[in-house]
């Protein structure tokens, strides 16, 4: 008879070595608190699942399983797939949340082989991982160049909401993540003669950049700038409070284009319909990811050379994601020089 462990338990202990550093990534570094956190969520949801489908989550070494045990095993974590994604989706999620929680699933399972010898099969590799192309939201150019320089709408904001706009305009300018920009010291900042470098090292990805800072960006940093050179620049706000004041800041700025959102459900696009709190102008969708996004694509909407800014924004020649930036700046090229098309077609 096939012996048997709770797969819960073993989930718990896998999150807790994690977070002491017995269990660490391949190149010896520790687990970020962020992924830490994602098996957090994954162990919620798979206690949710248990309980409220009566399934007996377990785990089984298959080393001295007989062939019909083995085939039984099979069958049990291709039910498991099945049923769990399917309370995922019923639970409203997509699939780029479904495939991240999936992904953490197949880490685990390699843990139990790895780290604790319990050779539970290989069924996880079955396992498929979806992924979904989400709709890239930035600011215009011409957007940026209204927060940056229109004086008169600075004066409507509150001194809160006019840090976070300079904050955001700092982002959209340099394309650092909300992570990077609230670790950022004077000690980030060198001055070159009359030019302004932003010199820092990734949080997420461990490389080096060195940005030019056009005028208006020193002007910010000046602005917040420390005595003390430990003292990070913004100080600390936190992610729900910075995206609530943006969406506030976006709606006085008049950023209320109606737009449409669709997300994908096991690979098929689904509008996402508005709610009380889920609204359909650009503003009410602005938040910290917006400032990365903006920056990639306005420096190649303005004609920087690809390469320079995958230099800028730290991408790889194969990354795919980047591929995104460049058909949305191409698309947004295609549309203005339509319009120069239509005033020439004219007479």
């Amino acid at each position: 008879m096939k012996k048997v462990k709770p797969l819960i338990p073993l989930f718990k202990q896998f999150i807790k070595e994690s977070e002491s550093g017995k269990r660490l990534k391949k190149n010896g570094e520790r687990i970020a608190k962020s992924s830490i956190d994602n098996y957090t969520y994954v162990l919620r949801n798979l206690i949710l699942f248990s309980e409220e489908t009566k399934t007996e989550l377990r785990v089984c070494d298959i080393l001295k399983l007989s062939k019909k045990e083995l085939l039984s095993e099979k069958n049990y974590w291709k039910k498991f797939y099945k049923n769990f994604t399917e309370f995922l989706y019923k639970k409203g999620c997509y699939d780029n949340y479904v495939g991240a929680t999936i992904k953490v699933i197949r880490v685990f399972f390699n843990y139990l082989k790895l780290e604790k010898e319990i050779y539970a099969g290989d069924f996880h590799k079955q396992f498929y991982v979806r992924k979904e192309e989400i709709d890239i939201l930035v600011l215009s150019p011409e957007q940026l160049k209204f927060l940056i320089h229109d004086k008169e709408f600075e004066t409507k904001l509150t001194p809160s909401l006019r840090k976070i706009k300079d904050i955001f305009v700092f982002g959209c300018t340099t394309g650092l993540r909300y992570s990077d920009i609230f670790l950022l010291t004077s000690k980030n900042f060198e001055q070159s003669g009359e030019d302004w470098y932003l010199k820092l090292k990734s949080k997420k990805t461990k490389t080096s950049s060195s940005i030019k800072l056009p005028n208006y960006a020193v002007v910010i940093y000046q602005k917040y700038k420390s005595k003390n050179t430990k003292a990070t620049l913004f100080g600390n706000i936190t992610l729900f409070n910075f995206n609530k004041s943006l969406k506030n800041i976006g709606e006085l700025a008049e950023f209320t284009t109606p737009i449409e959102i669709s997300r994908e459900k096991q690979g098929i696009a689904k509008k996402i319909k508005n709610t009380k709190e889920s609204k359909d102008r650009f503003c009410d969708k602005m938040s910290s990811h917006m400032m990365r996004r903006t920056a990639i694509t306005t420096l190649l909407i303005l004609g920087m050379p690809e390469h320079l800014v995958r230099k800028i924004s730290g991408h790889s020649t194969t990354s795919s994601s980047f591929n995104r930036y460049v058909h949305y700046a191409q698309v947004y090229i295609d549309r203005e020089i339509d319009k120069v098309h239509s005033k020439l077609e004219s007479y």
